[in-house]
């Protein structure tokens, strides 16, 4: 049950509904008052970068401009869908035809938008607590905050360490491509002195290379994650 998995129980189940509700199907079904996720996403987002500065003010000892990076990376869009893939709200979701058809549970942008959607719902359903509650439980974890210190682009990362020694040369090579064109799937290998450190799949050739860099980076030992 959803409401198990988020760990809050609604008083107004349509908060909920509403909160899984993408805007192709209140589109799709405006004659029936089908309302989409958009003001809880809205509301959700301001929220979470709320709670998620508040505590990297009190428990992280740096500077503005570190905190404003590492908050970029707890809210950012990666790290939001992944949230949302480890609660399966991918299968709750209320998708128009057209969205259904093309994948749009497997969206990461949808995915993401939906997190967000859940923490507005929290809110207004009972206050600030339990949609703090939600963000620090599920997206300010011990190994997410301490992950955030990275930048997220595991291409410049892996670069920088790479090239601490100069003879050392840093290439990608696509290496496959599947699917259909509006759902296409690209593999990438990160090439260290033209030897395969790191392998990684996305939806655009950027996405797949930074998958691969993220590879190499586990691999070399640089990160544990």
């Amino acid at each position: 049950m959803l409401e198990e998995k988020i760990g809050y129980t609604f008083k107004k189940k349509q908060l909920l509904k509403t909160a899984m509700t993408h805007s192709s199907y209140a589109n799709e079904n405006r004659s029936s008052g089908a309302t989409s996720y958009e003001r809880l996403e809205f509301l959700g987002d301001s929220i979470l970068g709320f709670v998620t500065a508040d505590y990297l003010y009190r428990t992280q000892n740096t500077d503005e401009g570190e905190l404003t990076r590492r908050r970029a990376n707890l809210v950012c869009e990666q790290n939001l869908s992944q949230v949302a893939e480890k609660l399966g709200l991918g299968k709750y979701l209320i998708l128009g035809k057209g969205e259904e058809s093309s994948h749009g549970r497997e969206r990461p942008s949808i995915l993401a938008d939906v997190v967000e959607a859940t923490i507005g719902a929290m809110y207004i359903d009972g206050g600030i607590e339990p949609a703090a509650s939600f963000i620090k439980r599920f997206i300010l974890s011990e190994d997410s905050v301490e992950h955030s210190a990275i930048s997220g682009d595991y291409k410049t990362e892996l670069q920088e360490y790479v090239q601490r020694n100069r003879d050392n040369i840093l290439a990608y090579r696509l290496v496959g491509e599947s699917g259909p064109d509006h759902n296409k799937v690209f593999e990438s290998e990160a090439l260290v002195n033209g030897e395969a450190m790191g392998h990684g799949k996305g939806h655009s050739k950027k996405e797949a290379e930074q998958a691969a860099a993220h590879d190499a980076m586990k691999r070399l030992g640089i990160i544990n994650y």
